[in-house]
């Protein structure tokens, strides 16, 4: 696996992360700005052909 994709996969796993934990404390805003870059992250994955299913949990 490349380096790039690498990165592209560790910017979803955190942006998970982040929508998690802001879910469990209950921020709306944070929610907002964390569904924010997992969507963003998750469209950069998806235009160059990185799979976010296996191992990352997925859309």
């Amino acid at each position: 696996m490349g380096g790039f994709t690498e990165a592209a996969l560790e910017r979803v796993r955190a942006a998970r992360t982040r929508l998690d934990a802001a879910s469990e404390a209950d921020d709306a805003y944070e929610v907002a700005m964390a569904e924010d870059e997992l969507e963003d992250a998750l469209r950069l994955a998806r235009k160059h052909g990185i799979s976010t299913e296996d191992g990352v949990g997925g859309q």
